[in-house]
């Protein structure tokens, strides 16, 4: 198959390309308006890949879309092309706005009509998979509640808002015109990649230069944590095996409390990276601050919790699990590990996200 994977160079999204280009014989074109988001370089060697092709294109322009998919031909629709991050979606909606809705409907419409000119035979096989987020259910209240593919949305900040507008979208464009869907709902991302604004790479890299690790509120919101790559091999299943117009909950059956994952960072911090092996110009800020330089836990500082902050999302992950035989390979501790190694031993591509040449250098990739 071609599949069309939009928000490619993201980080959930380079993770599906990387397990695709590695572990099946696909060809992905990779779609991303690459915005500060957007890394080329998170899709390691598989770009390099002749089953790879790479457009810059943004979903909400129909025109450039239209051409995509007419030169491209593309077999399957993988939607991941989204702003997503909560903070800044207060501070600045409107693009949330314009890429999650806009740009659905768009995509929606390029696909539809995509589609409808398709033969019987590829038309038949067609799929449009929706990638979307937990946080579109709100939050919990008991703390045995779980997440189900029925339960009501009620999603609490303009991100969640718009991916809950985009999912209502999806349905709305399998009933009424009959396009085959199918819908993922997953819970927090974690693992090689990610961008340094998410809770995780943050306190990594805030620890190993010394900074503070702002945790909101007392750090009791509960998540359940996902490994980006045992989600990526449940994206393809899905795509692949899943029910048109189902809608399948990925979660990583790992729920904590975020000041136990940040709790957790700094010990295995103190492990692989002890305070004792950094630079003397880190120990001394921490001394400055009357800070003893003992562990990593010493920089954690509580900052005041932002708006509509929810408290727990949990997922029931039982459906996918029973219909199509998916269950995560790595806990959160064997997880966890693999991710803080991983940044520990890939400096360079977090020094050119966090001084920006990685969006001033498009170097070594075939476009």
């Amino acid at each position: 198959m071609k599949i069309l994977v939009t928000g490619g160079a993201g980080f959930i999204g380079s993770a599906v390309i990387r397990h695709i280009i590695q572990h099946t014989q696909d060809a992905v074109v990779n779609l991303d308006k690459l915005t500060y988001a957007g890394n080329l370089e998170s899709l390691g060697d598989s770009c390099y890949s002749e089953r790879y092709d790479f457009e810059q294109v943004d979903i909400c322009n129909r025109t450039e879309l239209d051409r995509v998919f007419r030169e491209q031909q593309p077999d399957r629709v993988m939607h991941l092309a989204a702003e997503s991050h909560v903070d800044r979606s207060i501070d600045g909606p409107a693009a949330f706005i314009e890429t999650n809705i806009v740009g659905t409907y768009t995509l929606l419409e390029a696909a539809r009509a995509y589609w409808n000119r398709l033969g019987d035979e590829r038309k038949a096989d067609f799929r449009f998979h929706h990638i979307s987020t937990d946080e579109v259910y709100g939050d919990l209240e008991g703390p045995e509640d779980l997440f189900t593919e029925t339960t009501p949305y009620a999603p609490s900040s303009p991100y969640s808002a718009s991916k809950a507008s985009s999912d209502h979208l999806v349905r709305a464009w399998q009933r009424t015109y009959g396009l085959p869907i199918l819908i993922t709902n997953c819970s927090n991302n974690y693992g090689p990649y990610h961008f340094p604004e998410k809770l995780i790479p943050l306190m990594i890299l805030n620890a190993l230069e010394g900074k503070p690790l702002p945790v909101y509120g007392k750090g009791d919101q509960v998540r359940d944590w996902l490994y980006v790559e045992d989600h990526a091999r449940a994206l393809y299943l899905v795509l692949n095996e899943g029910r048109i117009g189902e809608t399948y909950n990925i979660g990583g059956h790992n729920e904590k409390q975020n000041i136990e994952v940040v709790h957790t960072l700094c010990d295995l911090l103190d492990e692989l990276r002890p305070l004792s092996a950094t630079s003397e110009s880190i120990r001394a800020a921490m001394r400055s601050n009357g800070l003893p330089s003992l562990s990593y836990r010493e920089l954690i500082t509580h900052v005041t919790d932002r708006p509509g902050h929810d408290l727990r999302y949990a997922i029931d992950a039982s459906k996918i699990q029973r219909e199509l035989g998916w269950t995560p390979e790595e806990t959160f501790e064997s997880g966890i590990r693999k991710t803080v190694e991983w940044y520990l031993n890939n400096t360079r591509w977090c020094e050119r996200v966090q001084d920006g040449s990685y969006q001033r250098e498009r170097l070594g990739v075939r476009t």
